[in-house]
């Protein structure tokens, strides 16, 4: 484009340079706007990469295989908070643990909120547990049975290895009725290892 000459030249010269300026501030505004919807952008993709994660982490299988070898023994550490898998005596697993809000002491009659100690078997599962999955063990045992009577008391039951808590369970450590609480992602893996028929023993 050629420029204009003389009077209309100085006039054309003069309005240029009224709007450079603006034509440089509208410039700016266009490129900060371009920065923003490319930052925006990333935003958005960062946002759906981290939904997509979840999504995925969510549709875990909740029944898992196992084809490792045989866990023969579950042993319980209450002082320790720990639950160890065994084959013979090789600790296969291990994994942290809560027990009932009043964890000391063996189980002796119903809602006393003690997990029970001793030499018990896995004789159960429930695969629709409201705890995700769980693995039943079988207390109250007959000297429990007597031990409850003699003091006039029901000894309770349904004490299962169970997953993690609910909403509506307080939080905190030690939270259950009783049960042996561990993750929902542990559980998989303890449901997918351990038979019915396992023995377990529960030490102080």
């Amino acid at each position: 484009m050629v420029a204009p000459s003389g009077t209309d030249g100085k006039i054309h010269l003069v309005v240029t340079r009224l709007f450079r300026p603006f034509r440089k501030q509208e410039i700016g505004v266009k490129q900060a706007k371009e920065k923003c919807m490319g930052i925006g952008m990333r935003a958005v993709k960062f946002t759906l990469i981290i939904a997509l994660m979840a999504v995925l982490g969510a549709c875990s299988p909740k029944f898992k295989t196992y084809n490792g070898p045989e866990v023969t023994r579950v042993v319980i550490k209450k002082a320790d908070r720990r639950l160890y898998l065994l084959n013979d005596n090789r600790v296969l697993k291990s994994y942290k643990i809560d027990l009932g809000f009043a964890p000391v002491g063996h189980k002796v009659e119903e809602g006393d909120g003690r997990t029970p100690e001793g030499e018990y078997i896995i004789d159960r599962r429930n695969p629709n547990s409201s705890f995700y999955l769980s693995l039943g063990i079988s207390y109250p045992n007959e000297k429990d049975i007597e031990v409850a009577r003699a003091l006039g008391k029901d000894p309770g039951g349904d004490i299962f290895i169970h997953g993690g808590r609910r909403p509506i369970d307080k939080s905190g450590p030690d939270w259950t009725w009783g049960c042996i609480s561990v993750s929902n992602k542990e559980i998989r893996d303890i449901y997918a290892m351990v038979k019915d028929g396992t023995p377990i023993l529960i030490q102080p």
